[in-house]
């Protein structure tokens, strides 16, 4: 399936590693204009823009808190005075801080929630007032399958996944007279940095928990995420598209 996204800006969060940036290659190899953001780690970003230099006119890395109200705003300030329209937001910033319910700092649970819900929220409330200058946008979150399914430990991280596919589908009614699309994401086991660090034993443990027998591929997520971006998707919103290879 061949994606053409040329003339359309499309804003990638958490958009330099692991799944982030394989939507960041894939919207540039279909033409997109990208602005992947970060937060702290210049040495993943600038590997990632060297490692994409044949799409250096399409590419625009920016750094910022997606939790930092301030920071997000001047953010949107910057991409309204740059680029003539904002078509696409990827909400995929994302932390976990895991423990048992009883032994979490409040620090770790503020902060999961604070990046992963109240960051979706930060970053979609100026991009849905630019797409409806046009009467057209795609925003698609990167959500979880813990929000549906809860895992020991994950408490946290599970309540800001439940969250975000809430949040998707109010918003996705509220915009929907605009021709605003608003669906999720929801990978499961995917083969990133967090798979290659398990333990083996783990990793077996978590592949068992799998039909397909295999963990899926950031390629895959990717994949999904741009069908849902794509003017040919018009008529899915308020969903959530699970690649979990049947978990």
């Amino acid at each position: 399936m061949k994606f053409d996204f040329e003339g359309q800006t499309a804003i990638v969060t958490g958009g330099t590693r692991g799944i982030g940036k394989s939507i960041s290659e894939a919207f540039l190899n279909a033409g997109a204009k990208v602005i992947a953001t970060y937060r702290s780690n210049k040495t993943a970003a600038q590997e990632f823009k060297e490692a994409n230099s044949a799409h250096a006119d399409n590419l625009d890395l920016q750094s910022f808190d997606v939790s930092n109200a301030d920071e997000v705003t001047k953010f949107f300030e910057y991409v309204d005075t740059n680029y003539p329209s904002l078509e696409i937001l990827v909400n995929n910033s994302g932390i976990r801080k895991d423990q048992v319910l009883a032994m979490m700092k409040e620090n770790d649970w503020n902060a999961v929630i604070d990046t992963n819900l109240s960051g979706t929220y930060l970053m979609s409330k100026p991009a849905v007032k630019s797409m409806m200058r046009k009467r057209y946008g795609r925003i698609i979150t990167i959500t979880s399958p813990i929000g549906r399914l809860g895992f020991p430990g994950q408490a946290n991280y599970a309540a800001s996944k439940a969250g975000q596919v809430a949040l998707t589908q109010s918003l996705s009614k509220e915009v929907a007279s605009r021709g605003i699309t608003v669906n999720c994401v929801s990978p499961g086991f995917i083969e990133t940095d967090f798979i290659e660090d398990l333990p083996e034993k783990q990793k077996e443990g978590y592949l068992g928990l799998v039909p397909l027998k295999r963990f899926g591929t950031p390629e895959e997520v990717a994949h999904c995420v741009l069908f849902l971006a794509d003017r040919g998707s018009a008529y899915i919103t308020g969903s959530v598209l699970e690649i979990t290879g049947g978990i």
